[in-house]
């Protein structure tokens, strides 16, 4: 199956991979357990989140700070894990 955004699963799973280790097991994680079952809305705010910048995606996943609301519902999922 596709994402929903065209990109290939495995180019995803490259994506994920951010150089430090707490985000590359959250988003690896999302990934592998909940992107198969999500709903096209998920997956393409998953698809745009993997587009931000690292120092954006850490401070939103961990240290909690405020994020762009089109990023609340995939980030309630990333952190529901």
């Amino acid at each position: 199956m596709q994402p929903a955004g065209g990109t290939s699963r495995q180019r995803l799973r490259w994506q994920c991979r951010r150089g430090m280790l707490e985000l590359d097991y959250i988003l690896e994680d999302y990934l592998e357990q909940h992107y198969p079952a999500d709903t096209a809305e998920l997956k393409a705010a998953f698809e745009a989140l993997l587009q931000e910048q690292d120092p954006d995606l850490q401070a939103w996943l961990l240290q909690g700070q405020p994020a762009p609301s089109r990023y609340q519902a995939i980030l309630r999922s990333l952190r529901a894990d």
